[in-house]
């Protein structure tokens, strides 16, 4: 991968991303897109806790509409 000019790599750390050297500017990234990249993923919910909860049942009863 090629060095940008205006990115300061930090010694001993990598991109979570692409595995390139990490910059000051962007850490613990390489780059804007390797930041984009990861937001991306948290916004898509590929990055989550896994358990053993239920998602809440929705009842099918319309006298329940009139809870709140």
């Amino acid at each position: 991968m090629a060095k940008l000019d205006n990115v300061t790599p930090i010694r001993g750390r990598a991109c979570p991303i692409c595995g390139a050297h990490a910059s000051i500017e962007h850490r613990p990234f390489c780059s804007v897109r390797c930041k984009d990249v990861d937001l991306s993923r948290w916004l898509g919910g590929h990055y989550r806790i896994a358990t053993n909860e239920r998602p809440a049942e929705v009842s099918s009863d319309p006298s329940d509409d009139n809870e709140y």
